[in-house]
């Protein structure tokens, strides 16, 4: 079975293509030659999300998911949240959003913070679902790590001492937010698509 990952990411791209194994094939937005930059507009992770694969299966008439994630600081009301990707300004450069983040976070005890990754799906059928997946944890004071992409270098996740861009790849994607999402998105696939289990 192929599906439509509405994206441009091509680290999140490469992230749920490992999540998903061999059950299903996952398609990026470049394997279809869509290269439009899709709006992100609505003020919700689930309004994000739930826009990006509409505007995509309109476009397509495939089966087709989204997601969009935020990064919610305790201490800053949940903010990035929504914004997270563009906390700096619209260019989504990672390193200004961390420098951001760190400086608002600068002198302040609490750190604790969770990631959140709300999931869209169009069904072949055009029936319209949400999967949410979240991972407790706390900023760093200081970046650390080469891997992964977006806050990992400043997320701590919940009983590890290492930030995600520390952590190795399989361990992130066995405890990630995305994850979570994607597992129960997969657990709706498997039961009304007949697909393999992981």
């Amino acid at each position: 079975m192929k599906i439509l990952f509405a994206t441009n990411n091509p680290h999140k791209l490469t992230e749920v293509r490992q999540m998903a194994g061999d059950r299903f094939r996952i398609l990026g937005l470049d394997d279809i030659g869509l290269k439009e930059d899709i709006p992100e507009d609505h003020d919700t992770l689930e309004g994000n999300a739930l826009a990006k694969a509409r505007y995509v299966h309109e476009r397509t008439g495939m089966p087709v998911f989204a997601d969009d994630t935020g990064l919610e600081a305790e201490a800053l009301r949940g903010r990035p949240g929504v914004l997270s990707a563009r906390y700096a300004g619209p260019e989504k450069n990672d390193k200004k959003n961390m420098e951001k983040l760190l400086s608002q976070l600068q002198g302040i005890e609490n750190r604790k913070a969770r990631f959140r990754t709300v999931i869209a799906f169009i069904t072949d059928k055009e029936e319209e679902m949400f999967f949410e997946g979240t991972v407790n944890g706390h900023i760093a004071t200081t970046p650390a790590g080469e891997r992964g992409f977006g806050y990992d270098p400043v997320f701590i996740p919940e009983g590890f001492q290492q930030t995600f861009a520390e952590l190795p790849p399989e361990t992130k994607n066995r405890i990630s937010h995305r994850y979570k999402a994607f597992s129960k998105f997969a657990a709706f696939l498997q039961k009304n698509y007949s697909l393999p289990k992981e």
